[in-house]
């Protein structure tokens, strides 16, 4: 050992999935010098991850590689329909517009952000974040892979391992991150309490490429929900997610491993695929095959010491809902500002302690949201009369309900639109993508009670500027008449103090402060003739609170801190705020 080479580096990322990737490009854009080890040659080699939600275009928007993102996704419009059928050919028999574009969801999804959702698998996706990070300056190393670390109150000390040359060598780090999925060596070494369930259920991906123009084209949608007789009751005999339209899909399905593992060669695989599509004649491209479980399983906590984890090393669970990746660059955009300060001097190390009290009750609420919305998927194959070990004629008999004028037909007919209105909690749901209320010690607690729900609150997003809310969207224009979202002026690492008429003491006070404390603030006054003009009225709307009064917002667009309006002491106000939130 006395030989072997040792690598220092400020942030050690064990991991180059979505959640590795975005926090490596983060780190790099505020500064940070950062390596990635990667066990695998490249990014995904497989679609994955797809649901790409307004909150996670909003930290690609802060980390200037939205635009990108977009010229290579599905954009939102091609996500309406989600279709059931007894095939792609064959009789539809329910459908919900879907990720807000409903007409009475639209104006709500648009209202709420100034990205949008789009589809964009992960295989595409992670090499965009990635090239970005290498420009920006991160040191990445493929086919590398992480062996094991010791940690001390300097640092920390991994064992990494060259797949081509076999070569082991150190990395010293000050801080190590642990992004490396479901299966984390860091999660397990580090022995973090895991609490859930395992193995709930088993399913099979297969990527596939099938022109279905001329069963999509008229109704586009991401999922394609196919329902048949037989004993595949649960997400029906095949669920068909777009990857590209119309030509290239994953099929899922379900499998009993009491009844033996399924039969994945090309034939029967590809039989499956015609049976679903209801069309023989549709050539079919089998690209690759995959086998996953059903999880239900969170960390209680997300790090220890130098050592912090995110994304599937933390949180585990179905595809419901698409919250994984979403979730996991999420995990991100809260620990890299974070880290960047402190590495910078800008902040203490008790700041760190607010990655976990932030993100931890995310993970637990999207775990359980996702596992709730598998079960919810349930009472469709119950209004559609299908049940386990359910003969073929049996199913049909349920099915011809739907569609006839038996004396109980009206009654399942009912029951089917109820079951797939509930689906709204998978595919509308608002509330859970862009909602969180954060309440840590990076947070002032708020004057104000927190607000009430008005409505749904996993449904719909709520706007509010109450301490540890995500700074709401609003439309704002500058002199010469450009657009910029309230988000637009905030994020890049920095923290922002949003202030209006009256408020030239918070500047001054800004200034006053800079002197003791070096976390530099960047001071936007918004209103007519001012830096930005709220021609609108929106952020007027929105603020609720005075003009003279502020909104201190951090790095990760959250609120860290507001007052209602201008105090006797602004600068001792601020002083004291910013110090509890940096933990200085």
């Amino acid at each position: 050992m006395q030989n072997t080479k040792t690598i220092e580096v400020p942030v050690l990322i064990v991991g180059g999935g979505p959640a590795g990737l975005a926090t490596s490009l983060l780190l790099s854009k505020y500064g940070i010098r950062n390596l990635l080890i990667n066990k695998y040659r490249w990014t995904a080699n497989s679609p994955r991850a797809h649901i790409t939600n307004q909150r996670t275009m909003e930290v690609f928007r802060d980390a200037q590689i939205e635009e990108e993102v977009e010229k290579l996704a599905v954009p939102q419009a091609f996500m309406e329909n989600n279709v059931w059928a007894t095939s792609f050919a064959g009789d539809e028999i329910a459908r919900l517009q879907a990720w807000g574009t409903a007409v009475d969801r639209k104006s709500e999804y648009e209202q709420s952000s100034p990205s949008s959702m789009c589809n964009i698998a992960q295989h595409v996706m992670e090499p965009i974040i990635a090239n970005e990070a290498l420009r920006a300056g991160s040191d990445m190393r493929f086919n590398h892979e992480f062996l094991d670390f010791t940690q001390d109150d300097e640092g920390v000390t991994a064992r990494i391992q060259d797949r081509i040359t076999n070569e082991i060598y150190l990395v010293r780090a000050q801080y190590m991150i642990g992004a490396d999925g479901a299966r984390s060596k860091v999660v397990e070494q580090l022995q973090l309490p895991l609490k859930g369930q395992h193995g709930l259920g088993c399913a099979v991906n297969v990527w596939l490429k099938a022109d279905l123009r001329k069963y999509c084209e008229h109704r586009p949608g991401v999922l394609y929900w196919i329902v048949q007789p037989g004993s595949d009751y649960w997400v029906g005999s095949g669920t068909f997610i777009c990857v590209k339209p119309w030509d290239e899909w994953v099929m899922l399905y379900m499998y009993d491993p009491a009844q033996g593992e399924p039969d994945l060669s090309e034939e029967a695989v590809i039989k499956r695929a015609h049976q679903v599509i209801g069309d023989d004649s549709v050539p079919i491209e089998i690209l690759s095959t995959s086998k996953w479980q059903i999880n239900h399983i969170v960390a209680e906590k997300y790090g220890h010491k130098r050592v912090f984890c995110m994304g599937d090393a933390v949180h585990r669970h179905p595809p419901a809902n698409g919250l994984g990746t979403n979730t996991s660059i999420q995990d991100a955009f809260n620990l890299a500002w974070k880290l960047a300060l402190v590495l910078k001097g800008h902040a203490g190390t008790g700041l760190l302690e607010s990655y976990t009290q932030e993100r931890q009750p995310v993970g637990q609420q999207i775990v359980d949201r996702a596992m709730r919305s598998v079960e919810n998927m349930l009472p469709i194959a119950n209004a559609l009369g299908f049940k386990p070990g359910q003969s073929l004629e049996d199913g049909q008999a349920a099915l011809d309900l739907i569609f006839g004028e038996a004396g109980n037909s009206q009654q399942k007919r009912a029951e089917l639109h109820q079951a797939i209105q509930l689906q709204n909690y998978q595919f509308n749901c608002n509330g859970v993508q862009i909602g969180q209320r954060y309440q840590s010690c990076a947070v002032i607690a708020d004057q104000r009670p927190e607000p009430k729900y008005l409505q749904d609150a996993e449904l719909y997003y709520q706007a509010t500027t109450w301490a540890g809310a995500r700074l709401p969207h609003a439309w704002l224009h500058d002199r010469r008449g450009r657009q910029f979202s309230t988000l637009d002026l905030c994020g890049k690492g920095q923290f922002t103090l949003l202030t209006g008429h009256g408020g030239d003491a918070w500047k001054a006070a800004v200034a006053e402060i800079s002197k003791e404390i070096s976390c530099p603030i960047k001071v936007v006054k918004i209103g007519l003739g001012m830096d930005y003009f709220d021609t609108f009225g929106d952020w007027e709307a929105l603020r609720d609170i005075e003009e003279q009064g502020c909104v201190l917002v951090r790095p990760d667009h959250h609120i860290a801190w507001r007052m209602q309006t201008l105090p006797q002491a602004p600068v001792a106000e601020l002083k004291t705020a910013l110090k509890n939130i940096l933990s200085i």
